[in-house]
């Protein structure tokens, strides 16, 4: 593998806070929370009646206007990876295919497509029950009862056929490629909570050995329906608690937490060879210097409670960085606010940091963001990014009570001004024991 270094160059997020980057560091900076009553559908019948919701949006604002039909058979997630591959594209002041055909690159020229990579992470999309419901009710015989014969020869038909294509995970990918004509290597990973690290990692490695020149990454999801509202309160992990109040719902590793509160959002970012970025005078955040992957096979639904797999995929991060862990001025970890997930989470960054993150400031979006599954690392990416960028660490709301075993040091009152050198962020997912983690840096000559 060559040792190409790879710097980040443009960050896109649509996110409860507020559409864009700097929407989302503000509204962390004024210690916002985005959590409040559901108010999509009717949430009356389920024991967790709270979420993170996007504000509104229209995609038709980040596509160009050839490209309108196929929002038809775009899922949410989909439309949250669109919106933030444009905002990501935009905000790297790079030209694709994209912003030439919505007649916005102006006299810079476009990237080359060949050399355009993307990687995206992506959850279980869940099905459109209106659409769904609509075509099932057309299958039901002389006695009121579902048919399979009926749903064969006549429901079925009351589905678009291109009605399976808005539920597909990789159609996020898909989608991103075709909008910007990104033709260098494409894939889309599916790992829960883990996946925008895992994506981004993967983009990281395909740059380093010369496969790519650009790629598009991250990954976007929503936890916002009543089947996944519904699943998630059957594994027991929803906070069902605290209908009546909504900002203090989500407690990343309280010593009084109750579970975690569903959200949707996502961000895809740029990453970039440097010799790239710098041949077309790039703005650069910052470096991404390791990359660090895990998995316990422990269990497919329960973590480990010794945190093994999120303490492997730290300490690989770290090495593939040639950094120590004292050099590591701060640390983005998850806190999903499940008693369970947050326990292993805790054991395993204290296993792989030490002592040193009772000296290393600490930051986490989900008191005032919920958890969105495949979407949520790319924003925490973002906002990392972002903190290293400014030298700020931003507030992490509801963290004043945090798990006697917690060591983590959170900014609790005001943000807090601060050098940051190199930044570390990590996530495990909630099934399948995946974890991941990747070292940020400040970025120099």
């Amino acid at each position: 593998m060559s040792n190409r270094r790879v710097v980040i160059t443009g960050l896109g997020v649509t996110t409860p806070l507020g559409i864009g980057i700097e929407a989302l560091w503000d509204g962390l900076l004024e210690k916002k929370c985005a959590i409040g009553p559901i108010q999509q559908w009717d949430p009356s019948g389920l024991p967790c009646r709270l979420a993170a919701e996007l504000p509104d949006f229209k995609l038709r604002d980040y596509i160009p206007k050839n490209y309108r039909k196929s929002i038809k058979v775009m899922a949410r997630d989909i439309v949250i990876a669109v919106t933030s591959s444009y905002l990501a594209v935009k905000d790297s002041g790079l030209v694709t295919k994209c912003l030439v055909d919505r007649d916005e690159a102006g006299d810079i020229p476009p990237v080359d497509s060949t050399r355009l990579g993307c990687n995206i992470g992506a959850g279980l999309i869940c099905a459109d029950l209106v659409e769904l419901a609509g075509a099932l009710n057309t299958a039901v015989d002389d006695d009121g009862k579902f048919s399979l014969t009926k749903w064969g020869a006549e429901g079925m038909t009351n589905l678009t056929p291109l009605w399976l294509l808005k539920f597909l995970p990789n159609m996020l990918a898909c989608h991103v490629t075709i909008v910007h004509d990104a033709q260098a290597p494409s894939n889309t990973i599916t790992c829960g909570e883990a996946s925008s690290h895992l994506a981004i990692g993967e983009a990281y490695r395909t740059i380093q050995r010369g496969a790519a020149d650009v790629c598009i990454c991250g990954g976007a999801e929503t936890k916002l329906h009543p089947m996944a509202i519904a699943r998630h309160t059957l594994w027991g992990r929803l906070n069902t608690e605290d209908n009546a109040s909504p900002k203090t719902a989500s407690l990343p590793f309280g010593a009084k937490r109750r579970g975690m509160i569903p959200s949707e959002g996502g961000g895809l970012v740029i990453l970039e060879s440097l010799d790239h970025a710098k041949k077309r005078g790039a703005r650069i955040y910052a470096e991404l210097a390791g990359f660090g992957a895990s998995c316990s096979a422990r269990s497919w639904n329960k973590p480990d409670p010794t945190g093994r797999s999120i303490m492997l995929a730290i300490q690989k991060a770290l090495t593939d960085a040639d950094t120590k862990r004292e050099d590591i001025d701060l640390v983005n970890p998850f806190g999903s606010g499940t008693p369970d997930h947050d326990a292993s989470e805790i054991a395993g960054w204290n296993a792989a940091m030490g002592d040193t993150l009772e000296k290393t400031y600490a930051m986490t979006t989900r008191g005032s963001l919920g958890n969105n599954g495949a979407g949520t690392g790319a924003i925490d990416f973002a906002a990392t990014v972002m903190s290293l960028h400014r030298n700020t660490v931003p507030v992490s709301i509801n963290t004043n009570e945090l798990d006697q075993a917690c060591k983590f040091r959170f900014a609790q009152n005001d943000p807090k001004d601060v050098p940051i050198r190199q930044a570390i962020t990590a996530s495990p997912s909630f099934a399948g024991g995946q974890s991941a983690a990747l070292i940020i840096q400040r970025f120099q000559e």
